[in-house]
């Protein structure tokens, strides 16, 4: 009986170490070897586990065990770049340099879109001056499952003057978003930063994504640090990529990781890793606007119709805070 329990176990481990080895070569292996390689990897943990219901317990798991540790080997060989034929939305990266409270962020984006695949594209220099800083919000905007939802965090300082950071999958043009590929180094890590008028109409009248906003209560100190923390983020990743990571390394653990140097003692909650649960995980620690119920501030906070109206107006970033009360 405990040997029948061992062997189930080995099995059932066999199986998930495959099944992971079969979706990194699925996605990371050379083009031209991917659909092989994972139906080879996939095979051999078959076979492995086939041998150990046929006695060879000890030979199957000593066979895969090597095959694996050759995997894991090529898998952490494996280096993230700043150097390939990316998508033009993320072709550049923000950069930022530092002169007392002014900061100058070098490829600032600004778009036009006309469709999800007609666009002129725009990359621009701004200059913005820290002690000017007076607002902080959250945009989240869904597509699919209210769950997953993409994150930005836009700075304002003055009416119309704001810019949004986004930290997104870095991809080139032969690739699409894929949660699975995530978990796979398929995409590097970038920083964006992008005029409003750009990124939040982007997801608001051409994907026509479900998308709020809500005010963010910090003091101006940590606000001030938090644009400081982005423009280092940034940085870093010119100078060293990373891989985005679906969980570890995205929109919201990203900001995550940046607020708790900040403001210490931030709780952890499983809704950082569920993106679209920010507005909940904030509103719990009383990093938003306390005077209402959550549910109101979303619905106060839904600007998807506010900028399908705004559409290409001057005042865009005015016209979509209308009726969201101050904090």
């Amino acid at each position: 009986m405990i040997s029948i329990l061992a062997t189930c176990l080995l099995s059932l481990t066999v199986a998930l170490v495959a099944a992971w080895g079969a979706l990194a070569l699925w996605y990371k292996a050379p083009r031209g070897l991917r659909i092989a390689g994972a139906v080879f990897w996939a095979a051999l943990g078959a076979a492995c586990i086939g041998a150990m219901w046929c006695g060879r317990l000890g030979t199957a798991v000593v066979v895969f065990a090597l095959a694996h540790g050759l995997l894991l080997i090529w898998w952490r060989s494996l280096r993230p770049s700043n150097h390939r034929d990316w998508a033009d939305d993320v072709a550049q990266t923000v950069g930022g340099k530092i002169d007392g409270s002014v900061v100058t962020l070098d490829k600032v984006r600004d778009f036009e879109w006309r469709s999800n695949s007609d666009y002129t594209p725009r990359w621009t220099t701004r200059s913005y001056d820290l002690a000017q800083l007076h607002s902080l919000d959250m945009i989240v905007s869904s597509w699919a499952r209210p769950s997953i939802a993409h994150m930005l965090i836009s700075f304002g300082f003055s009416e119309q003057d704001y810019v949004a950071f986004s930290v997104e999958i870095r991809r080139d043009k032969q690739q699409s978003f894929s949660e699975i590929g995530g978990f796979f180094k398929e995409f590097e890590l970038v920083v964006i930063a992008a005029d409003e008028r750009d990124i939040v109409r982007l997801r608001t009248n051409i994907r026509r994504e479900q998308t709020y906003l809500f005010r963010l209560n910090l003091d101006p100190a940590a606000m001030r640090a938090l644009f400081l923390a982005y423009v280092a983020e940034a940085n870093r990743l010119v100078r060293e990529p990373r891989f985005y990571h679906t969980i570890m390394g995205n929109c919201t653990t990203v900001l995550y990781r940046m607020l708790r140097r900040i403001v210490h003692r931030l709780p952890f909650s499983y809704r950082v890793l569920l993106s679209g649960y920010m507005p909940e995980y904030f509103y719990g620690i009383g990093y938003l606007d306390q005077r209402y119920p959550l549910e109101e501030l979303r619905a106060l906070g839904y600007v998807s119709e506010r900028g399908r109206l705004a559409d290409q107006s001057p005042t865009y970033s005015t016209d979509i805070r209308r009726g969201i009360p101050p904090l």
